[in-house]
């Protein structure tokens, strides 16, 4: 016999009042939960008004008792002056005192959590069942909803600005006892991070150069300083070389092994042991290497997604990624693919280094150095990028025969085109060919007028 299954969406009624009732008897209680729940996760409507009522007397320093609150909620219209206070006062009775407030604030979450799940996977079905999208598109986008209930995070509400206030005190908070906390993720390179103040959390940074100007190499150093300083993990997704090549050419930065001799084999008894002691450095490291070729931003969101405690993205290079969708005009596809980079760097809330590879533009001028106009493609690449960096050495135009060429063999320049959180410029760098390896020199931090 079929039997009719009545389904209810979770919620505790009991957990809602007491944590409503814990804060109206301990207002000091709001600051163990003012970052564990928000208006959104009540249930019942009236308790999202009480309890966003009280978070505007906590952000004002106004004393949240059953006068100031009804007063509020008054004069938002949520009660006549009639009405309201003996179901306020029922709240401050149904808890003898306010110890057990973290849980309360739990259960509220859990159930606003699976609501959150259940309404998603509705919309999931739908999707699905309309079949109007591409396959993959379906699954990034049922599997993007999913992570971001996972990380706490709601992508369908508004977040109205005293929530949003709550986030911003306690970042100033965390900015006056942690001065390195306005820094973001540094380089590594101090002339570099004293230009960008470090990469920021959701910064798409375009590393662009021509071939052979050492890009791969400069994005290599940039993720090994970062993963040995934050500890945390750092993913680089290689289009080009396969796994052995990359590592081959990171040991031979932090070994300071000639590349060639790595290549050859032939390798003298002190740089066997500059190589073990790399090792044993490289390995402390949380460094994930991916050499898939031709990924697509879908295949990459869904593998790092999975990744904890990330800290940043590399990607080497945009030229050879691959659009999900069929796009006819490659300067369109790579557009897209910008766009869903971005996009892909604010929802991880990570920095992610892309390289690029810059068109012919610079041989056919006097001045070679880089331009934003250089950028193959696509313009679109300029707009979506929160930094673009260009890699410049003279030598590389320079022949054989030319003395100018032994002075400036070891110096690179990065030229900051484009930042958006400050000022641009150039920063001088070493340059250590024969060991890809990109260092910090003595005069790197000043930018010329």
């Amino acid at each position: 016999m079929n039997e009719e299954i009545v389904r209810k969406l979770p919620f505790s009624l009991i957990a809602e009042q007491s944590l409503l009732g814990s804060i109206l008897i301990n207002p000091e209680s709001f600051n163990e939960i003012a970052d564990a729940v928000n208006g959104s996760d009540f249930y019942m409507t009236e308790h999202t008004q009480i309890f966003l009522a009280m978070h505007e007397l906590f952000l004002t320093n106004s004393e949240i008792d059953v006068v100031t609150l009804i007063d509020m909620l008054v004069t938002k219209g949520v009660y006549d002056k009639s009405g309201g206070e003996s179901y306020i006062r029922t709240l401050g009775e149904v808890v003898p005192n306010a110890l057990n407030v973290k849980d309360y604030a739990r259960i509220v979450k859990e159930k606003s959590t699976l609501r959150q799940l259940i309404e998603v996977c509705g919309e999931i079905s739908e999707t699905a069942y309309s079949e109007q999208d591409s396959v993959s598109h379906i699954i990034d986008s049922a599997e993007s909803k999913i992570f971001a209930i996972a990380q706490g995070r709601d992508t369908k509400n508004f977040r109205h600005i005293r929530e949003v206030l709550m986030d911003v005190y306690g970042h100033l908070h965390e900015l006056n006892t942690n001065k390195n906390a306005a820094q973001g993720t540094k380089t590594g390179f101090s002339g570099l991070d004293a230009v960008l103040a470090g990469m920021g959390n959701s910064d798409l940074v375009l590393v662009g150069a021509r071939p052979g100007m050492g890009k791969t190499s400069f994005c290599l150093n940039i993720a090994t300083n970062v993963a040995a300083a934050t500890k945390k993990k750092v993913c680089i997704f290689s289009l080009e070389m396969s796994a052995d090549q990359l590592v081959s050419r990171i040991l031979s930065s932090e070994a300071m092994v000639d590349s060639y001799a790595l290549r050859t084999g032939e390798l003298k008894p002190e740089e066997w042991e500059n190589i073990a002691e790399a090792s044993s450095r490289l390995s402390a490291c949380d460094i994930l290497i991916d050499d898939t070729s031709g990924i697509t931003i879908t295949g990459m969101k869904a593998k790092l997604r999975r990744v904890n405690d990330l800290g940043l993205v590399v990607i080497d290079y945009l030229q050879l990624m691959q659009s999900d969708k069929k796009i006819e005009n490659r300067v369109n596809e790579v557009g897209d693919i910008s766009r869903n980079m971005k996009i892909m760097a604010k929802e991880l809330n990570v920095p992610i280094i892309c390289c690029a590879q810059l068109s012919r533009g610079p041989e056919s001028r006097t001045d070679k150095k880089p331009m934003l106009s250089d950028l193959r493609d696509s313009g679109a690449i300029e707009q979506d990028a929160d930094v673009v960096m260009f890699l410049y050495r003279n030598e590389y135009y320079k022949t054989d025969g030319d003395p100018s060429n032994e002075r400036d063999g070891d110096i690179a320049e990065v030229i900051i085109a484009k930042n958006r959180h400050g000022s641009t410029g150039t920063v001088r760098m070493g340059w250590i060919g024969r060991f890809t390896k990109f260092r910090t020199i003595a005069d790197e931090s000043q930018l010329p007028k």
